[in-house]
Protein backbone atom coordinates (compact mmCIF):
# COMPACT_ATOMS: atom_id res chain seq x y z
CA UNK A 1 0.00 0.00 0.00
CA UNK A 2 1.09 3.58 -0.73
CA UNK A 3 1.83 5.96 2.11
CA UNK A 4 -1.29 7.78 3.26
CA UNK A 5 -1.62 11.49 4.00
CA UNK A 6 -4.21 13.55 5.88
CA UNK A 7 -5.77 16.60 4.27
CA UNK A 8 -7.36 18.72 7.01
CA UNK A 9 -10.81 19.99 6.05
CA UNK A 10 -12.00 21.44 9.37
CA UNK A 11 -10.48 22.50 12.68
CA UNK A 12 -12.90 23.32 15.52
CA UNK A 13 -12.45 24.64 19.06
CA UNK A 14 -14.54 22.37 21.31
CA UNK A 15 -14.13 24.79 24.28
CA UNK A 16 -13.86 21.90 26.75
CA UNK A 17 -10.95 19.43 26.55
CA UNK A 18 -11.84 16.75 23.97
CA UNK A 19 -11.13 13.04 24.43
CA UNK A 20 -13.61 10.87 22.52
CA UNK A 21 -14.85 10.61 18.92
CA UNK A 22 -17.37 8.08 17.58
CA UNK A 23 -18.70 8.10 14.01
CA UNK A 24 -22.18 6.63 13.56
CA UNK A 25 -22.70 3.70 11.17
CA UNK A 26 -26.51 3.61 11.28
CA UNK A 27 -27.80 3.61 7.66
CA UNK A 28 -29.68 6.89 8.14
CA UNK A 29 -27.01 8.61 10.23
CA UNK A 30 -23.69 7.83 8.55
CA UNK A 31 -22.93 11.54 8.19
CA UNK A 32 -23.08 12.07 11.98
CA UNK A 33 -20.50 11.69 14.72
CA UNK A 34 -20.20 12.63 18.38
CA UNK A 35 -17.35 14.25 20.28
CA UNK A 36 -17.08 13.86 24.06
CA UNK A 37 -15.29 16.31 26.36
CA UNK A 38 -13.79 16.35 29.85
CA UNK A 39 -13.27 19.65 31.67
CA UNK A 40 -11.82 20.16 35.15
CA UNK A 41 -13.39 23.05 37.03
CA UNK A 42 -12.25 24.19 40.45
CA UNK A 43 -14.98 25.01 42.94
CA UNK A 44 -14.45 26.76 46.25
CA UNK A 45 -15.47 24.71 49.26
CA UNK A 46 -14.83 25.63 52.86
CA UNK A 47 -11.89 27.76 53.93
CA UNK A 48 -9.49 24.82 53.88
CA UNK A 49 -10.57 22.93 50.78
CA UNK A 50 -11.09 23.40 47.08
CA UNK A 51 -13.01 20.75 45.20
CA UNK A 52 -12.59 19.89 41.54
CA UNK A 53 -15.65 19.22 39.42
CA UNK A 54 -15.43 17.24 36.23
CA UNK A 55 -17.94 18.45 33.70
CA UNK A 56 -18.39 17.67 30.03
CA UNK A 57 -20.36 17.95 26.84
CA UNK A 58 -21.36 15.63 24.05
CA UNK A 59 -21.41 17.36 20.67
CA UNK A 60 -23.36 15.89 17.76
CA UNK A 61 -21.90 16.89 14.38
CA UNK A 62 -22.99 16.35 10.81
CA UNK A 63 -20.35 16.09 8.09
CA UNK A 64 -21.38 16.23 4.43
CA UNK A 65 -18.68 14.65 2.23
CA UNK A 66 -20.18 16.08 -0.96
CA UNK A 67 -19.66 19.69 0.06
CA UNK A 68 -17.08 18.93 2.77
CA UNK A 69 -19.29 20.86 5.22
CA UNK A 70 -19.22 20.33 9.01
CA UNK A 71 -22.12 21.45 11.23
CA UNK A 72 -22.71 21.17 14.97
CA UNK A 73 -26.36 20.14 15.25
CA UNK A 74 -26.76 19.50 19.00
CA UNK A 75 -24.89 19.52 22.31
CA UNK A 76 -25.64 17.98 25.70
CA UNK A 77 -24.26 19.26 29.01
CA UNK A 78 -23.27 16.33 31.21
CA UNK A 79 -20.54 14.97 33.46
CA UNK A 80 -17.07 14.57 31.98
CA UNK A 81 -17.11 11.95 29.23
CA UNK A 82 -14.51 9.15 29.23
CA UNK A 83 -15.77 6.94 26.40
CA UNK A 84 -18.72 6.48 24.01
CA UNK A 85 -19.95 3.80 21.61
CA UNK A 86 -22.83 3.58 19.11
CA UNK A 87 -25.17 0.61 18.85
CA UNK A 88 -26.55 0.58 15.34
CA UNK A 89 -27.86 -2.93 14.69
CA UNK A 90 -31.07 -3.68 12.82
CA UNK A 91 -33.55 -3.63 15.76
CA UNK A 92 -32.97 0.10 16.25
CA UNK A 93 -35.00 2.50 14.16
CA UNK A 94 -32.74 5.24 15.51
CA UNK A 95 -29.14 4.85 16.68
CA UNK A 96 -28.39 4.43 20.38
CA UNK A 97 -25.33 5.98 21.98
CA UNK A 98 -23.78 4.72 25.23
CA UNK A 99 -21.52 7.03 27.23
CA UNK A 100 -19.55 6.56 30.47
CA UNK A 101 -18.59 9.48 32.66
CA UNK A 102 -16.75 10.88 35.66
CA UNK A 103 -19.74 10.29 37.96
CA UNK A 104 -19.34 6.52 37.49
CA UNK A 105 -22.45 6.40 35.32
CA UNK A 106 -23.43 4.60 32.15
CA UNK A 107 -25.89 6.70 30.14
CA UNK A 108 -27.84 5.76 27.01
CA UNK A 109 -28.96 8.32 24.43
CA UNK A 110 -31.17 7.99 21.37
CA UNK A 111 -30.88 10.21 18.31
CA UNK A 112 -34.23 11.63 17.24
CA UNK A 113 -33.97 13.90 14.25
CA UNK A 114 -30.82 15.83 15.08
CA UNK A 115 -31.18 15.70 18.87
CA UNK A 116 -29.56 13.47 21.48
CA UNK A 117 -32.08 12.44 24.15
CA UNK A 118 -31.12 10.49 27.28
CA UNK A 119 -33.20 7.35 27.78
CA UNK A 120 -31.51 5.39 30.61
CA UNK A 121 -28.85 5.78 33.27
CA UNK A 122 -27.08 3.45 35.71
CA UNK A 123 -24.75 4.28 38.62
CA UNK A 124 -22.02 1.65 38.70
CA UNK A 125 -21.41 2.20 42.40
CA UNK A 126 -23.72 4.66 44.13
CA UNK A 127 -21.73 4.32 47.37
CA UNK A 128 -18.43 5.47 45.82
CA UNK A 129 -18.28 9.20 45.07
CA UNK A 130 -14.90 9.10 43.34
CA UNK A 131 -15.56 6.22 40.91
CA UNK A 132 -14.95 7.01 37.24
CA UNK A 133 -16.42 4.85 34.47
CA UNK A 134 -13.52 4.63 32.04
CA UNK A 135 -14.41 2.62 28.94
CA UNK A 136 -17.21 0.60 27.38
CA UNK A 137 -18.04 -1.90 24.70
CA UNK A 138 -21.39 -3.35 23.70
CA UNK A 139 -23.11 -5.78 21.39
CA UNK A 140 -26.44 -7.21 20.28
CA UNK A 141 -26.47 -10.97 20.80
CA UNK A 142 -28.07 -13.62 18.56
CA UNK A 143 -30.53 -14.18 21.42
CA UNK A 144 -31.83 -10.66 20.94
CA UNK A 145 -30.16 -9.16 24.01
CA UNK A 146 -28.07 -6.06 24.44
CA UNK A 147 -24.95 -6.51 26.56
CA UNK A 148 -22.64 -3.71 27.70
CA UNK A 149 -19.20 -3.92 29.30
CA UNK A 150 -17.97 -1.02 31.43
CA UNK A 151 -14.58 -0.76 33.11
CA UNK A 152 -13.91 1.59 36.02
CA UNK A 153 -11.24 3.38 38.02
CA UNK A 154 -11.38 0.84 40.87
CA UNK A 155 -10.24 -1.96 38.54
CA UNK A 156 -13.61 -3.63 37.98
CA UNK A 157 -15.30 -4.71 34.76
CA UNK A 158 -19.09 -4.64 34.84
CA UNK A 159 -21.35 -6.71 32.57
CA UNK A 160 -24.69 -4.96 32.09
CA UNK A 161 -27.84 -6.21 30.39
CA UNK A 162 -30.14 -3.78 28.63
CA UNK A 163 -33.62 -4.01 27.20
CA UNK A 164 -35.85 -1.03 26.36
CA UNK A 165 -38.46 -2.49 28.74
CA UNK A 166 -36.22 -3.49 31.65
CA UNK A 167 -33.71 -0.66 31.37
CA UNK A 168 -30.14 -1.30 32.59
CA UNK A 169 -29.29 -4.16 34.93
CA UNK A 170 -25.86 -5.06 36.29
CA UNK A 171 -25.44 -8.80 35.68
CA UNK A 172 -21.84 -9.55 36.67
CA UNK A 173 -18.81 -7.76 38.11
CA UNK A 174 -15.22 -8.90 37.62
CA UNK A 175 -12.63 -7.61 40.11
CA UNK A 176 -10.17 -7.56 37.26
CA UNK A 177 -7.30 -5.21 38.11
CA UNK A 178 -5.46 -3.80 41.09
CA UNK A 179 -5.48 -0.31 39.57
CA UNK A 180 -7.58 1.43 36.89
CA UNK A 181 -9.20 -0.90 34.36
CA UNK A 182 -8.52 1.33 31.37
CA UNK A 183 -10.25 -0.77 28.75
CA UNK A 184 -12.60 -3.70 28.12
CA UNK A 185 -13.95 -5.48 25.04
CA UNK A 186 -16.16 -8.35 23.91
CA UNK A 187 -14.61 -11.02 21.73
CA UNK A 188 -16.23 -10.58 18.29
CA UNK A 189 -16.19 -14.34 17.65
CA UNK A 190 -16.70 -16.02 21.02
CA UNK A 191 -19.91 -14.88 22.73
CA UNK A 192 -18.66 -16.14 26.09
CA UNK A 193 -15.31 -14.33 26.19
CA UNK A 194 -14.46 -10.78 27.29
CA UNK A 195 -11.15 -8.96 27.72
CA UNK A 196 -9.85 -6.25 30.03
CA UNK A 197 -6.66 -4.23 30.29
CA UNK A 198 -5.44 -2.27 33.28
CA UNK A 199 -2.88 0.08 34.75
CA UNK A 200 -1.32 -2.96 36.45
CA UNK A 201 0.09 -3.85 32.94
CA UNK A 202 -2.09 -6.98 32.76
CA UNK A 203 -4.37 -8.21 29.98
CA UNK A 204 -7.09 -10.61 31.14
CA UNK A 205 -9.70 -12.79 29.44
CA UNK A 206 -12.82 -14.09 31.22
CA UNK A 207 -15.46 -16.70 30.48
CA UNK A 208 -18.95 -15.25 31.03
CA UNK A 209 -20.45 -18.68 31.72
CA UNK A 210 -18.25 -19.52 34.68
CA UNK A 211 -17.00 -16.01 35.60
CA UNK A 212 -13.53 -17.61 35.60
CA UNK A 213 -10.37 -16.06 34.21
CA UNK A 214 -9.20 -17.79 31.03
CA UNK A 215 -5.73 -16.27 30.88
CA UNK A 216 -3.54 -13.41 32.02
CA UNK A 217 -1.03 -11.95 29.58
CA UNK A 218 2.05 -10.04 30.82
CA UNK A 219 3.55 -8.91 27.51
CA UNK A 220 3.04 -5.19 28.12
CA UNK A 221 5.60 -2.98 29.86
CA UNK A 222 3.07 -0.38 31.03
CA UNK A 223 -0.69 -0.04 31.42
CA UNK A 224 -2.93 -1.67 28.79
CA UNK A 225 -5.11 1.15 27.45
CA UNK A 226 -7.10 -0.15 24.46
CA UNK A 227 -8.29 -3.43 22.94
CA UNK A 228 -9.71 -4.44 19.58
CA UNK A 229 -11.10 -7.87 18.74
CA UNK A 230 -10.87 -8.02 14.95
CA UNK A 231 -14.35 -8.44 13.41
CA UNK A 232 -13.10 -10.01 10.17
CA UNK A 233 -10.24 -12.18 11.38
CA UNK A 234 -11.04 -14.77 14.02
CA UNK A 235 -8.60 -15.10 16.95
CA UNK A 236 -6.90 -11.75 16.18
CA UNK A 237 -6.69 -9.34 19.13
CA UNK A 238 -5.01 -5.93 19.00
CA UNK A 239 -3.78 -4.03 22.06
CA UNK A 240 -2.42 -0.58 22.78
CA UNK A 241 -0.40 0.44 25.81
CA UNK A 242 1.27 3.30 27.62
CA UNK A 243 4.51 1.55 26.59
CA UNK A 244 3.89 2.96 23.06
CA UNK A 245 3.54 -0.41 21.31
CA UNK A 246 0.72 -1.69 19.15
CA UNK A 247 0.61 -5.49 19.52
CA UNK A 248 -1.25 -8.23 17.68
CA UNK A 249 -2.09 -11.54 19.35
CA UNK A 250 -3.51 -14.90 18.36
CA UNK A 251 -6.00 -15.55 21.19
CA UNK A 252 -5.28 -19.31 20.95
CA UNK A 253 -1.59 -18.78 21.83
CA UNK A 254 -1.18 -15.78 24.12
CA UNK A 255 2.32 -16.34 25.49
CA UNK A 256 3.82 -13.77 23.12
CA UNK A 257 2.58 -11.30 20.49
CA UNK A 258 2.37 -12.16 16.81
CA UNK A 259 3.78 -8.74 16.02
CA UNK A 260 4.40 -5.34 17.53
CA UNK A 261 5.14 -1.80 16.41
CA UNK A 262 6.43 1.14 18.44
CA UNK A 263 4.31 4.15 17.48
CA UNK A 264 5.48 6.55 20.18
CA UNK A 265 3.54 8.51 22.76
CA UNK A 266 1.37 5.79 24.30
CA UNK A 267 -1.66 4.39 22.42
CA UNK A 268 -5.17 5.28 23.60
CA UNK A 269 -7.52 4.31 20.71
CA UNK A 270 -7.58 1.69 17.95
CA UNK A 271 -10.11 1.99 15.11
CA UNK A 272 -10.41 -0.28 12.06
CA UNK A 273 -11.14 1.40 8.73
CA UNK A 274 -14.68 1.03 7.33
CA UNK A 275 -13.41 -0.12 3.91
CA UNK A 276 -12.04 -3.30 5.52
CA UNK A 277 -8.51 -2.77 4.22
CA UNK A 278 -7.02 -3.73 7.62
CA UNK A 279 -5.96 -0.16 8.30
CA UNK A 280 -5.94 0.84 11.97
CA UNK A 281 -6.31 4.46 13.04
CA UNK A 282 -4.41 4.92 16.31
CA UNK A 283 -4.45 7.78 18.82
CA UNK A 284 -0.85 8.02 20.10
CA UNK A 285 -1.35 10.31 23.07
CA UNK A 286 1.88 12.29 23.27
CA UNK A 287 2.91 11.96 19.63
CA UNK A 288 0.28 12.02 16.87
CA UNK A 289 -2.50 10.12 15.15
CA UNK A 290 -1.13 7.28 13.02
CA UNK A 291 -2.45 4.76 10.49
CA UNK A 292 -1.09 1.23 10.64
CA UNK A 293 -1.41 -1.47 7.98
CA UNK A 294 -2.02 -4.97 9.36
CA UNK A 295 -0.47 -7.89 7.49
CA UNK A 296 -2.55 -10.46 5.66
CA UNK A 297 -2.74 -13.70 7.58
CA UNK A 298 -1.23 -12.09 10.70
CA UNK A 299 2.24 -13.40 9.76
CA UNK A 300 4.05 -10.08 9.29
CA UNK A 301 4.68 -7.12 11.57
CA UNK A 302 2.20 -4.21 11.49
CA UNK A 303 3.48 -1.36 9.31
CA UNK A 304 3.18 2.42 9.73
CA UNK A 305 1.63 3.99 6.59
CA UNK A 306 0.38 7.44 7.68
CA UNK A 307 0.90 10.13 10.33
CA UNK A 308 -1.10 13.21 11.34
CA UNK A 309 0.52 16.03 13.32
CA UNK A 310 -2.26 18.63 13.30
CA UNK A 311 -2.86 18.31 17.07
CA UNK A 312 -0.53 19.87 19.65
CA UNK A 313 -1.90 18.29 22.84
CA UNK A 314 -2.83 14.80 24.10
CA UNK A 315 -4.26 12.81 21.18
CA UNK A 316 -7.19 10.88 22.64
CA UNK A 317 -10.20 10.62 20.31
CA UNK A 318 -10.22 9.17 16.79
CA UNK A 319 -12.57 7.50 14.35
CA UNK A 320 -13.24 7.41 10.65
CA UNK A 321 -15.95 6.94 8.05
CA UNK A 322 -16.33 6.38 4.35
CA UNK A 323 -18.21 8.48 1.82
CA UNK A 324 -21.32 6.39 1.11
CA UNK A 325 -21.51 7.87 -2.40
CA UNK A 326 -17.84 7.37 -3.22
CA UNK A 327 -16.81 3.96 -1.90
CA UNK A 328 -13.10 4.79 -1.98
CA UNK A 329 -13.06 8.03 0.03
CA UNK A 330 -12.08 7.88 3.71
CA UNK A 331 -12.40 10.61 6.33
CA UNK A 332 -11.21 10.87 9.92
CA UNK A 333 -12.37 12.85 12.93
CA UNK A 334 -9.74 13.36 15.63
CA UNK A 335 -9.60 15.36 18.86
CA UNK A 336 -7.05 16.41 21.44
CA UNK A 337 -7.22 17.42 25.05
CA UNK A 338 -5.71 20.63 26.41
CA UNK A 339 -5.93 22.48 23.09
CA UNK A 340 -9.60 21.34 22.90
CA UNK A 341 -9.29 20.77 19.18
CA UNK A 342 -11.42 18.72 16.78
CA UNK A 343 -10.26 18.07 13.22
CA UNK A 344 -11.94 16.43 10.24
CA UNK A 345 -9.56 15.27 7.51
CA UNK A 346 -9.65 13.34 4.26
CA UNK A 347 -7.25 10.42 3.96
CA UNK A 348 -5.57 10.17 0.57
CA UNK A 349 -2.79 8.21 -1.10
CA UNK A 350 0.48 10.08 -1.09
CA UNK A 351 1.91 10.42 -4.57
CA UNK A 352 5.07 8.40 -5.14
CA UNK A 353 8.16 10.43 -5.89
Amino acid sequence: MHKLKFNTLHSVDTEYSADSIEWCTHPRYQSYFVCGTYQLEEQSGDANATRTRRKGRIYLYKFCPTGKMLTEVHRVETAAILDMKWLTVEPNENPLLAAVNSFGQLELYVVEGETLKITSSLDLNAECDDLLALSLDWRYTPAGQYQILVSDSKGAVNLIDYTPQCELNKAQVFAAHGFEAWTCAFDKWDMNRVYSGGDDILLHAYDLRSCMRIFTNKSHNAGVTCLLSHPECEHLLLTGSYDEHLRTFDTRAMKQPLGELNLGGGIWRLKLDPLKRDLVLTACMYHNFSIVQLSHGMLEEPRLVGEYYEHKSICYGADWCRDVQDKEDLYTATCSFYDHKLCVAQVENEESE
